[in-house]
């Protein structure tokens, strides 16, 4: 679940389309379905893509999927805060034969931190948290709940900024990683091993180490101010806000498969070998890609009367650090001003953008396979599909 380079981050869009048309080009079966739900915020009518434009973006879709041997894919895109595009490609369970929908739930992996990001700036903004606020220790937030002082060096001078930036000093996603570590602890259990057990490598503040750990924190951080369960003020308070009700964290089996969930598909690899639930705040959302493209546009700074957090917030929630320019609280970033961020589990591969053009897109896949490109051409895959309609100015 570590986020990749991508060619937005140093490139422009024009390079990023040249390296994609380096993929072929094929046919497979999709299905599709276009325009705004009531659930969209009224806007001006946006430029629909022509029948032709559209076949052109299912080309390089199944291309993709003919390639990374991808059973199902979703795509769906907004532009200026309406959805201009939405389609499902292949099955979601090639098996039996079940054909994807544009309803149909995905695990969305790491694609689950710019939500807790933003529902810790919710908390931000009503003054019950702060980010300079420590987390461990009687002074922090989460006080003595996980352990009790002395600590291991460096954890009570950790801050919730630093949980967000991922520069907490360590717990990186790597061979430690706590969260794939004694799955059938819970989360007090595996955060008080965690903290007793794994020295923080550097001082807070100074290096950047992508954390799912820092993350599975903060939702311990978003429940004791709220005294409600993580998911409960998510769904409730933040994504109910942007027009969003289906989403739920995932289960861990697939006896536990929810209603309208796709099956994933190792390959390689088990899908249902992780604890999924455990992983909420850092990996544990289930959405459809038009879900997700509903909350991108709500926080996306372009329209402060529909935003759900307001400016200001938005600015410090999008800045990086010096430790990594590249990232900065929940969100990866570049110099061209596009948000975004990626996530990876086995069976899954996804990715949420809002570029500075006032497009948002979601594409979600259940498959991945590793030690591949897979990852970073799915990126380059929506760029491709966008820039066959030109009006839409991407």
């Amino acid at each position: 679940m570590q986020p990749q380079d991508r060619a937005r981050g140093t490139n422009t869009f024009e390079n990023t389309r040249r390296a994609f048309l380096k993929q072929a080009v094929g046919a497979a079966g999709a299905l599709f379905a276009l325009r705004s739900s009531p659930a969209w915020p009224s806007a001006v009518a946006e430029p629909e893509a022509t029948p032709d434009q559209l076949r052109q973006m299912r080309l390089v879709a199944e291309a993709y999927m003919r390639k990374y041997d991808v059973p199902g894919m979703a795509v769906s895109v907004a532009r200026h805060g309406q959805l201009v595009y939405e389609q499902a490609f292949g099955f979601a369970d090639r098996a039996r034969g079940e054909r994807l929908t544009t309803s149909h739930l995905f695990r969305i992996a790491s694609v689950s931190k710019p939500i807790t990001s933003v529902a810790v700036f919710t908390l931000v903004e009503q003054g019950r948290l702060a980010l300079s606020e420590t987390v461990f220790g009687p002074r922090g937030v989460l006080q003595n709940d996980f352990g009790h002082p002395p600590f291991l060096p460096h954890v009570e001078s950790l801050r919730i900024e630093h949980l967000l930036t991922h520069t907490g000093g360590g717990w990186q996603n790597d061979g430690t990683d706590p969260m794939f570590r004694n799955s059938r602890m819970n989360h007090h259990d595996l955060i008080a091993w965690a903290v007793s057990r794994l020295p923080l490598r550097y001082p807070p503040g100074e290096h950047y180490a992508y954390s799912n750990f820092g993350y599975c924190v903060l939702g311990r951080a978003i429940e004791k101010v709220t005294r409600r369960p993580y998911a409960d003020y998510v769904r409730d308070d933040v994504l109910a806000d942007c027009g969003v009700r289906a989403m739920r964290i995932g289960g861990n089996t697939l006896a536990e498969r929810s209603s309208e969930e796709v099956t994933y598909h190792g390959q390689g690899e088990n899908p249902y070998d992780m604890n999924i639930r455990r992983m909420d705040s850092h990996g544990g959302w289930l959405a459809s890609a038009s879900d997700l493209v509903r909350f991108a546009v709500r926080v996306d700074g372009f329209s402060p009367e529909r935003d759900i957090l307001r400016p200001e917030t938005i600015q410090a929630m999008i800045t990086p650090t010096n430790a990594n320019p590249s990232y900065a609280k929940g969100w990866e970033v570049n110099s061209l001003r596009n948000w975004w961020h990626s996530g990876s589990l086995p069976g899954t591969a996804t990715i949420m953008v809002r570029t500075r053009s006032d497009l948002c897109w979601a594409a979600l896949t259940n498959t991945r396979r590793q030690k591949s490109p897979m990852e970073g051409d799915l990126d380059a895959l929506i760029w491709q599909m966008v820039g066959k309609v030109p009006q839409w100015q991407a």
